[in-house]
């Protein structure tokens, strides 16, 4: 079984049910969720577009997928990330549709502290609770493509993208070709329109949990923040 710190909406979220319905996945209930109806998209491309996607659900990697370092228990890391999440004030966060490394998602709209912040918080407080990585599990990051830095921050934090290299990012698709990318972006321009529309308020963890390899990862707990302002 694996573990991940995420970032996701409550369940009941317009974010989260426009989200679910893009990916075809709802990752509170772990049900399939009929895809969004686009008329310059057809249901079967969203499909193939967001199978990678639809296995993790609709998330923001805070910390990513780790088993737990011998010794320590799941109830131990839930007591954990809800005393973290009961330090933390909730603060808002503008989104844009992006592009990252070739997939689409949604990004923050500029650069925002209080969440660079949280993110390397995340990485370093819950890191006593990760096992050491694999070399199946190096090899999977693919380290020749990685730079020196990611390649250190792989090896130290169990993850390439932390701290400088962050970026805030909810997963809408795989890797789209340059082809595909026009009428797949204005597709998620006209879906997402609405929750654009207005900052979304950033307030919670979500903890993830794979059953085995290869199942898809499903919320097992929602953690809001209550540091007073």
């Amino acid at each position: 079984m694996r573990y991940a710190i995420y970032y996701t909406p409550p369940a009941d979220s317009p974010l989260v049910r426009t989200a679910s319905a893009w990916l075809g996945r709802d990752a509170f209930s772990g049900r399939p969720v009929p895809h969004s109806a686009d008329a310059h998209l057809p249901a079967e491309s969203v499909s193939r577009l967001t199978s990678a996607a639809r296995r993790y659900g609709f998330h923001a990697t805070l910390k990513a997928p780790f088993h737990l370092r011998e010794g320590r228990s799941e109830a131990e890391l839930i007591a954990a990330v809800d005393a973290f999440a009961a330090s933390v004030k909730p603060f808002p966060v503008a989104l844009e549709i992006g592009r990252i490394r070739g997939f689409f998602a949604l990004t923050s709209k500029g650069a925002n502290k209080p969440l660079d912040r949280l993110a390397g918080d995340v990485v370093a407080t819950f890191d006593p609770f990760r096992a050491p990585l694999s070399e199946a599990d190096i090899a999977r990051r693919k380290p020749d493509r990685l730079t020196p830095g990611d390649l250190e921050n792989l090896h130290r934090w169990g993850y390439p993208y932390v701290f400088d290299t962050f970026r805030f990012h909810l997963t809408l698709t795989g890797r789209v070709w340059p082809a595909e990318s026009a009428p797949v972006e204005a597709a998620l321009t006209r879906l997402f329109e609405p929750q654009l529309a207005e900052p979304l308020t950033f307030g919670s963890l979500a903890l993830f949990v794979e059953s085995e390899a290869g199942a898809p990862f499903l919320v097992r707990s929602l953690h809001p923040f209550r540091g007073k302002a």
